[in-house]
């Protein structure tokens, strides 16, 4: 599952502010809770820089530690989540010099630092979107380019990412960059297995850009297609025949081809050449591995059928 090994297990860190926006941090931290509970090796921890503090909703939120207890590391992640857009551009949002401090020595240590709509009005306060790339939510992206001048505020984008430090639009985007950086951390089908859990089958890139076959494809909730999907990203090293599948799917073999060109408007024999393409996109980043041991782990008879794959790819 995971790219790399972890030195130590990963802090996601919330910091919440004053009258927060529920959505935003909730849902990116729904994100974490589901991958950790799948095996994910991290914890989650919630943080803010006032006592007795309420949603913007005016629900109180109860007991949250200070900041100021939290040592974050170098490979954690600190998430800014939004607050009532009154409280954020008004002089209330007052964080005091010790809290852009910590922001600071956090990123300089290493930690990845998000900031989640208007939360970028508050990481601009500490200068660390000065000459980076950053956007906010559409209404406030004129707003947060006048008051933070030397920083490159991005238009019409859900999030974009500069050396460690992304920043999203709306709230719901809050969700879409938990998924984005749990895909940093783990791989495209460890993602797709916690978006399926929340029953989010469609998953936006920053820029709305080209996704992975496998999550591209998965935009239903037909529960026979997803389990053959899951198996031919299992076992694309096997020979696959279209019986075996519909067998998988608990469906005649008719009826599996028309529902599975149905649901993800390709054959299935293009999605299985798709998902061999993508698999050979990822292998042939490995050294270690001959044209031969590539073909092999792709289900293909022979190196001449990968370079035709290759070949189709360029």
């Amino acid at each position: 599952m995971m790219k790399q090994e972890q030195l130590h297990k990963k802090q996601i860190i919330f910091l919440v502010m004053p009258n927060a926006n529920m959505f935003d941090f909730s849902g990116s931290a729904q994100v974490f809770y589901e991958a950790i509970d799948q095996g994910f090796n991290a914890e989650l921890k919630f943080c803010t820089f006032e006592e007795g503090i309420k949603a913007s909703t005016s629900m109180p939120l109860g007991k949250i530690d200070s900041y100021k207890k939290i040592k974050p590391k170098a490979g954690d992640y600190i998430f800014i989540g939004s607050a009532e857009i009154n409280y954020v551009i008004s002089d209330k949002l007052n964080p005091g010099q010790a809290l852009l401090d910590w922001l600071v020595n956090a990123f300089n240590g290493g930690t990845n630092i998000c900031a989640l709509c208007n939360g970028a009005f508050l990481l601009g306060k500490t200068g660390l979107l000065d000459g980076r790339e950053c956007t906010t939510h559409f209404k406030r992206t004129a707003q947060l380019q006048k008051r933070f001048p030397f920083s490159k505020v991005q238009e019409n984008i859900l999030f974009v990412e500069d050396d460690r430090i992304i920043t999203s639009a709306g709230a719901t985007t809050g969700t879409d960059v938990a998924l984005y950086v749990l895909n940093q951390l783990t791989d495209d089908y460890f993602t797709y297995k916690v978006s399926r859990e929340l029953l989010i089958y469609s998953r936006r890139i920053g820029s709305n850009a080209q996704q992975s076959v496998l999550l591209n494809y998965r935009n239903h909730v037909h529960a026979g297609i997803h389990k053959v999907q899951d198996w031919l990203h299992d076992n694309l090293q096997k020979k696959l025949i279209i019986p075996e599948l519909a067998e998988i799917a608990m469906m005649s073999e008719r009826n599996f081809t028309r529902v599975f060109k149905k649901e993800t408007s390709l054959t299935v024999n293009d999605y299985i050449t798709l998902l061999r393409k993508e698999k050979i996109r990822e292998l042939l980043k490995r050294p270690d591995l001959s044209r031969d041991q590539i073909a092999k782990q792709c289900g293909l008879q022979s190196t001449r059928h990968l370079s035709r794959l290759i070949n189709l790819q360029n």
